[in-house]
């Protein structure tokens, strides 16, 4: 019989240490309550302060998430030492500290993402609605979060790129500026007078439409090509990626018009063939020609 006292008196310690623990539940529950409550009122107030603000969507997206965590993470702490009272707020550092080492091995990537998104976010090197180009990634910038960045390609395709990518490399922002310049090379013949291309060339930016009217146009002769002298030219135009296809269509189509109507050549490539033992040509007797 003394098994069976042995295991009804640990039963029963259980029982009364069950009955003694329900205080706490309730009051941890009540903690939990409250952290809900106040997470839900504090965010609120918070959401309506940055609109007020007029900061950034996905800024202040990135700060109330942040704000949530940190709220629930000290009603958690709370909760656990009211819980458990042997768990003191010391012990329950030390071990988040330990804890948080591994996790933070654990999740590198994705803290790094993190930070490397908050930074983003508040460092503001590009906005939605901006066209980018990172690493052969070209496209429209549609949301930052606090970890990824969506990139939608012309094409439609939609990139998510970590933000410590976007962190870590040079990201070229086409769209920085409502303007930006744009180049086009165009050759003309050996033959033609230099001077008189540039002009010409000059003289077909009059009038047209997608052409900045107040800024600068750059005709430069730029190099001696294979079969042609290569001539830079540069003009400003909106900065978005239609603005500058349509830009260089009419600007290339302008070029060639009046290049034609000077009559300036605009000579494909050359190819001279050398032979080290002269050629023989047979004639047949039989051609009449």
């Amino acid at each position: 019989m003394e098994p069976l006292s042995i295991i009804r008196d640990q039963l029963w310690g259980h029982y009364v240490a069950a009955v003694a623990l329900i205080p706490n539940l309730i009051a941890g529950a009540v903690i939990l309550l409250g952290t809900w409550l106040t997470a839900l009122v504090f965010l609120r107030l918070l959401a309506r302060i940055f609109r007020r603000s007029r900061m950034r969507g996905s800024l202040a997206s990135a700060l109330l998430t942040l704000s949530r965590i940190l709220i629930w993470l000290v009603g958690l702490m709370v909760t656990a030492t009211i819980v458990f009272p042997n768990l003191t707020p010391a012990s329950l550092l030390t071990g988040l500290g330990i804890g948080s080492l591994a996790v933070g091995l654990a999740f590198r990537d994705i803290f790094e993402n993190f930070l490397a998104g908050m930074l983003i976010l508040i460092r503001e090197p590009m906005r939605i609605g901006d066209d980018i180009v990172c690493e052969g990634i070209r496209g429209r910038v549609e949301l930052i979060t606090i970890r990824d960045t969506y990139i939608r390609k012309r094409s439609a395709e939609l990139v998510l790129l970590p933000n410590s990518f976007l962190f870590k490399n040079p990201i070229e922002v086409l769209t920085d500026r409502p303007k930006r310049r744009i180049e086009l090379i165009v050759g003309v013949a050996y033959g033609e007078n230099v001077d008189a291309a540039r002009q010409v060339i000059r003289d077909a930016f009059t009038d047209l439409e997608t052409v900045e009217k107040n800024a600068r146009i750059d005709v430069f002769a730029r190099e001696f090509n294979s079969s042609s002298i290569d001539f830079l030219v540069r003009w400003w135009t909106g900065s978005t990626p239609i603005e500058e296809h349509r830009s260089r269509d009419e600007v290339a189509a302008a070029i060639k018009a009046a290049l034609d109507r000077a009559g300036i050549e605009i000579p494909f490539p050359y190819r001279t063939l050398t032979f080290k033992e002269p050629l023989r040509v047979d004639h047949d007797p039989d051609d009449a020609s």
